[in-house]
């Protein structure tokens, strides 16, 4: 097995990253006069993993399937790129009976990829299929009915998150095959999708906001999903120009030369974690798990692996939704190794006693992740921890790790499908299928359920607060950053690139600029 480290100095990654955002920007703004003579062109882009399913009312997919899926299906509303949610399939909705009816007016004359009107038959089918999937958001849906233009939901008790569950993917009610035939309302259509190779999108030309009086949406013909192994094929890639553009981190952002590449910088609105299974020894004991959060000096492992770029969270939720995240947590386990050994004492580890060993098994096709790993490893040594790096495919990672918790220790990246609190918490209720490092806290359990039934704004965000406190104080996992990415473009070649508070890319967006 062969990894690498590479450490850069913050003050020259900062620089260099102040010189690729400037250089991006200025090459944007000097082509944007010549925009009026735009002309449709197609795009190569990479991703590292491919989409588990391809339809978006299926409970797990891959944060790259479901940011390729966000060009293919539409929810009733979309969030915009500051987190507002916006009128998209349905161009209006109100809140009645003290937020237990939702009613939605849905567009006219939105037309599936298959060329066919979309009805509220197909909303209504769409909800219900996702109450039945038991997704997070759609349980208290007590019935949903429609008109010849409407659909109205109706609450089993009032839920102040609701609406971001509303931007799921609306979904064809007659299709059969919605896992491997994709038939959405979004600005581009899947064309062709062959395994581990590449999966073509192409413009739909009977998008209803393409239609629209405003138009111009979608602007690029054709976008190339070419999957790659990992973040370095991604580089190679961009370097060799078999593919025009690709989602980069860390230190493979210092090798590109700003002079041949556009570098538009972003958070991926995902909190990257080092998980530590509550339930497996010697994980299982607090002690434990608080002695790594005192060991692992997070802005070190940002300046070694992420350029410089980044910033800490020690929350499981971004510090972007910034009305719920609690900023004392930022620092919650500053470094302290002489308190992390004296714990690592209390539970039975250390000098004269038994050393612990760790395993932290890492996906292979995210270098930003087994870059993270190899500092932990040095970091961890220092406290007496013997920690090794088991590097497995992604679909080992999904099957071992996240269904069946067969491991000790991951460091992953955890996106949330919506811009709620809710979506990146709900995982660690104990009952939850998703709650794969095994937490389980009474307290927890009891905080969370009484927010999503808090109906006062001001209290409902302190329960939010409380909840992430509570997982804090457990040390659930060390929770590292919000990662600094960056989108990494052909120089002058395309423009339009927009960030979403959510793990996505908007292809219709963006456009080529004329050479």
């Amino acid at each position: 097995m062969s990894t690498r480290t590479i450490f850069v100095s913050p003050v020259s990654a900062l620089a260099l990253a102040a010189l690729f955002v400037l250089t991006g920007c200025s090459r944007q703004k000097e082509k944007l006069s010549g925009q009026a003579a735009e002309t449709a062109t197609e795009l190569r882009y990479g991703f590292t993993t491919e989409p588990v399913t391809l339809d978006p009312l299926h409970p797990s997919n891959t944060a790259d399937g479901r940011s390729i899926l966000f060009n293919v299906f539409e929810g009733l509303i979309k969030p915009d790129t500051e987190g507002r949610l916006q009128p998209c399939i349905a161009e209006s909705w109100s809140i009645e009976q003290d937020g237990l009816v939702y009613n939605f007016r849905l567009r006219k004359g939105v037309r599936f990829h298959d060329g066919s009107l979309l009805n509220p038959a197909d909303v209504q089918f769409t909800l219900e299929t996702a109450v039945a999937a038991g997704f997070a958001g759609f349980t208290d849906i007590e019935k949903v009915e429609t008109t010849e233009d409407t659909v109205t939901v109706t609450l089993k008790n009032p839920d102040p998150e609701f609406l971001p569950y509303i931007t799921i993917g609306v979904v064809k009610a007659d299709n059969p095959d919605r896992e491997k035939n994709a038939i959405g309302t979004g600005p581009y259509y899947i064309e062709s999708y062959t395994v581990q190779q590449s999966l073509v999108l192409r413009k739909f030309d009977g998008y209803w906001q393409g239609l629209s009086p405003e138009g111009g949406r979608p602007r690029l013909d054709k976008v190339t999903i070419v999957f790659l192994a990992d973040s370095d094929a991604l580089f190679l890639g961009l370097q060799g120009e078999s593919i025009d553009g690709a989602s980069i981190t860390g230190s493979l952002t210092r090798q590109l030369d700003p002079r041949r590449f556009d570098i538009v910088p972003g958070y991926s609105a995902s909190v990257q974690v080092f998980a530590l299974n509550n339930e497996v020894p010697p994980l299982d004991d607090i002690r434990v798990r608080q002695a790594i959060n005192y060991a692992v000096d997070i802005q070190e492992i940002i300046d070694a692996a992420f350029f410089g770029q980044g910033k800490p969270s020690g929350s499981p939720l971004i510090p972007g939704l910034a009305a719920y995240y609690e900023a004392s947590l930022a620092d919650p386990y500053p470094l302290d190794l002489e308190r992390a050994r004296s714990l690592l004492a209390e539970a039975g580890y250390g000098e004269g006693r038994q050393k612990l060993s760790l395993e932290i098994t890492v996906p292979s096709n995210y270098v930003m992740h087994i870059d993270t790993a190899q500092v932990i490893v040095a970091q961890l040594e220092k406290i007496g921890i013997n920690a090794v790096i088991k590097l497995v495919d992604w679909a080992t990672w999904l099957s071992d790790v996240y269904r069946n918790r067969e491991y000790q220790s991951t460091i992953i990246s955890l996106d949330a499908n919506n811009v709620s609190p809710r979506s990146f918490l709900s995982r660690y209720r104990s009952d939850s299928g998703s709650n794969f490092i095994n937490f389980r806290s009474a307290d927890f359990d009891r905080v969370y359920n009484a927010a999503l039934s808090e109906t006062d704004e001001a209290e409902r965000i302190g329960l939010f607060r409380e909840a992430q406190r509570i997982i804090s104080a457990n040390a659930a996992s060390v929770y590292i950053q919000d990662i600094f990415y960056f989108k990494a473009f052909r120089g002058g070649t395309y423009g339009g690139v927009l960030n979403y508070p959510l793990y996505v890319i908007d292809f219709a967006s963006m456009y080529g600029i004329p050479k």
